[in-house]
């Protein structure tokens, strides 16, 4: 029997493949789809051994609770500070008018404020963070930080440790007995702080990492750092924690070697409080001089440029470089220097950055600076850049190349600048304008970029806290305080 022609023939092999192609695109698509697009998944948090599988912090806030510190060791030490007779470093005691007035009887704040003294003032973050904390929550809608009362429920502990006010009593008392720790009581009040935390359940629990310290005076603790060193630090630069070997002839070289408790990855840079008031830009007049300096000519480790940049700028014209201190008199000069000079001098000091840049903001005088291992804070919120002029060490120890280089600004460039700075100037406020610093801070100022920085933290440090846990007990981590 003749087989029979098929009605319809199969389809040719090219076709086949050509639709087999097309279907394992399609799958690979879908699956791709849905793999990027649903959220990670997440255990039951009552569970002892679950966690979450995504360290993505998902609330526009950080929750922090303030760690349990007697009195003593916050605004107990302004209570003995004010009881102090005087604190003349600087000739004249900047703080005999209150200090008189808080002795009067029945005049003792529960609150009581933070000095005047430019050499303590200039670290004051410590009183106005942990004063907007202190806020009652009703009065506290522009916070960043959300106070919560459960060490569990918080992103971050905050340690109310007043440290710069306590090394800058015991420097201002007896110096001599500052490095040592026998008669020391600022090391006595530093033990007492990481012996109390320490034994916590909420550092134990995590090793410290989601702990705050506000250490922003370069001596502040300087006896425990170590042992303190998982936690976020909030300090204006790491100059105070380096140490210089020995062949090293000056502080921007490969020689600086760095400690390990600091680093950009777990701690934040905060702004130093200005001494200086605030110009408006509405304020703002013409600028006769091109640069300007005022403060010690001669510095140590990195400042050591200073000596060299006076030597070349003290005789150029329109460049006025002063030597002086932040008392009474040099702060009317500052105040007088830097709203008449289009741009004023920020070289590196003891440490890489001081209080001078933020009065020169502050002064809407534009920042030259002239620090090579600079850190600037809320960098990646701001860029320095629109409002400030950076030059290496290199370039500014050429002869008459600084002044040739500032003259080349045009008036729109140097006003350009001066407009961001306007701009960026309520971001360096600490000052709530408050009595004792307890009411609503300013939204865009000091206090909420600081607590936003430590909110970019959040997820390194559950995730160093995370792999912490499962390591062996018996295994030291060498990076252990690098993150």
């Amino acid at each position: 029997m003749a087989l029979k022609r098929p009605t319809s023939l199969p389809c040719p092999i090219p076709t086949v493949l050509l639709s087999f192609s097309l279907l394992c695109i399609l799958s690979l698509l879908l699956f791709f789809f849905f793999f990027f697009t649903s959220p990670p998944p997440t255990f039951d948090s009552s569970s002892s051994h679950s966690f979450s599988f995504s360290s993505q912090i998902t609330h526009q806030h950080v929750k922090v609770y303030v760690a349990d510190l007697p009195r003593s060791l916050n605004y107990g030490l302004l209570d003995r500070y004010w009881s102090l007779n005087n604190d003349s470093r600087l000739g004249s005691d900047a703080d005999a008018d209150l200090r008189r007035s808080l002795s009067t009887p029945g005049k003792k704040p529960q609150f009581p404020p933070y000095p005047e003294s430019p050499l303590i003032k200039q670290y004051s973050a410590e009183y106005w963070i942990l004063g907007d904390l202190l806020t009652p929550e009703e009065l506290r809608g522009g916070s960043f930080a959300k106070r919560v009362f459960s060490a569990d429920e918080a992103d971050v502990v905050f340690v109310p440790f007043f440290a710069t006010l306590s090394a800058e009593m015991q420097l201002g008392m007896a110096k001599g007995a500052f490095r040592k720790k026998v008669g020391n009581e600022d090391y006595e009040r530093q033990r007492k702080v990481v012996d109390l935390i320490r034994g916590t359940d909420a550092w134990k629990r995590s090793g410290g990492r989601d702990h705050v310290f506000v250490l922003t005076d370069p001596v502040a603790m300087w006896h425990v750092r170590v042992e303190i060193a998982p936690a976020v630090l909030l300090v204006v630069d790491f100059g105070g924690w380096y140490r210089l070997d020995a062949k090293s002839s000056d502080g921007n070289t490969s020689d600086v070697i760095h400690h390990s408790e600091v680093s950009l990855i777990k701690d934040v840079i905060v702004p130093y409080t200005h001494l200086l008031p605030k110009l408006h830009s509405s304020e703002n007049q013409d600028r006769k001089i091109l640069l300007y300096f005022k403060g010690a000519k001669h510095r140590h480790r990195g400042g050591l440029i200073r000596a060299k940049l006076w030597d070349l700028l003290v005789d150029e014209p329109d460049v006025i470089m002063e030597e002086g201190f932040p008392n009474a008199t040099g702060r009317e000069q500052s105040i007088k220097g830097m709203r008449t000079s289009e741009f004023c001098l920020h070289p590196a000091g003891d440490t890489p950055t001081s209080c001078r840049l933020f009065d020169a903001i502050i002064s809407l005088c534009i920042p030259v600076i002239v620090s090579d291992n600079i850190e600037l804070p809320f960098e990646g919120i701001l860029d320095y850049s629109n409002f400030s002029v950076f030059v290496s060490t290199s370039d500014a120890l050429q002869p008459s190349w600084l002044v040739a280089h500032l003259r080349s600004f045009s008036k729109e460039q140097k006003d350009g600048l001066r407009q961001n700075m306007a701009r960026a100037q309520p971001m360096f406020r600490y000052d709530n304008g408050h009595p004792g610093g307890i009411g609503p801070i300013p939204p865009d100022g000091a206090v909420n970029y600081i607590w936003k920085k430590v909110h970019q933290k959040l997820p390194m440090i559950k995730e160093a806290i995370i792999r912490d846990k499962r390591k062996p007990p018996e295994i030291e981590d060498l990076q252990t305080s690098l993150l």
